[in-house]
């Protein structure tokens, strides 16, 4: 079993006739990913890799029958591509898009608390369901179908551990990249619950970085939720405290919080095995398996 897309998921790409857009799209596509439009103002008509363009989102959901997009738009122009998804009956929208303005990711964030759909990133790599479809940038070689969930704050130590992960024998059910921004829609605790829902799902990755609270508030719903065992990764354990460590959300405000130790203690007292490093991730993967 999957979650949140299979090989039955309709995808609708905005923005895809950029040069990201068009790139990943064909990516999508050659993987298995049933794309079924794109949305672009003004490029209504238009083609691309033999997909229908529309003006606008809405106009894609009606006439392809669209359930989920991924956004490949411009940071100044991603927050209002959110939004046009918002207002249709798409189930989920996957932002791929780095630099989205924090105001604007506010009253993204505001609006998504009145609506059904399910937000994913911005920032992030998107998910990847193995052998059925992805929407994102992820690279789909290096993933194989199994019985792993994984959920990650790092596209980066997404891509190490799964690689990991799959030579060694151990597939995955979904993998989920939620994005590093400090705003953002589905966080760490969504995914772990659908991660426990799902039967196919035996065991779960949770991969964290340093800064925000998110990790510790995960350790805390694993301890009182979970019976799907999890294991972690945390990066940035040599980052110095007030210094930006790569994602927006990673900063480290010297409040006892959101630092790689605290972070680590919090899983362990939850029960969760934290590797040093990604190989010692899948070590303990194995041992819960």
């Amino acid at each position: 079993m999957s979650i949140l897309v299979d090989e039955d998921t309709r995808v609708v790409v905005q923005g895809i006739t950029g040069g990201e857009g068009k790139f990943h799209t064909e990516q999508m596509m050659e993987y298995g990913t049933n794309v079924v439009a794109g949305a672009v103002p003004g490029k209504g008509g238009q083609e691309v890799a033999g997909v229908p363009v529309y003006d606008t989102v809405h106009q894609a959901v009606d006439e392809e029958d669209a359930d989920a997009s991924v956004v490949f738009v411009p940071p100044a122009f991603a927050g209002d591509a959110i939004f046009e998804a918002l207002d249709t009956d798409l189930d989920l929208v996957v932002a791929i898009t780095e630099g989205i303005p924090t105001q604007d990711m506010a009253k993204v964030n505001k609006r998504l608390s009145e609506v059904d759909t399910r937000l994913q990133g911005p920032n992030c790599p998107g998910i990847i369901t193995p052998g059925e479809a992805k929407l994102g940038i992820l690279p789909g070689n290096i993933f194989e179908s199994g019985k792993v969930g994984l959920v990650s704050r790092s596209g980066t130590l997404t891509y190490q551990v799964v690689d990991s992960l799959t030579s060694r024998g151990i597939g995955q059910t979904t993998a989920i990249g939620i994005g590093g921004d400090p705003i953002i829609g589905t966080d760490f605790i969504d995914a772990l619950e659908l991660f426990e829902e799902d039967d196919e799902t035996e065991a779960v990755v949770m991969c964290g970085e340093i800064g925000g609270e998110d990790e510790e508030e995960a350790a805390a719903f694993i301890g009182e939720h979970m019976d799907t065992p999890v294991a972690g990764f945390i990066a940035g354990r040599t980052a110095p405290p007030g210094k930006r460590m790569g994602h927006a959300g990673a900063i480290v405000s010297g409040s006892g919080t959101g630092t790689a130790q605290s972070k680590i203690d919090a899983l362990n007292e939850a029960g969760v095995p934290v590797g040093d490093t990604p190989e010692e991730v899948v070590d303990h993967i194995e041992d819960l398996l």
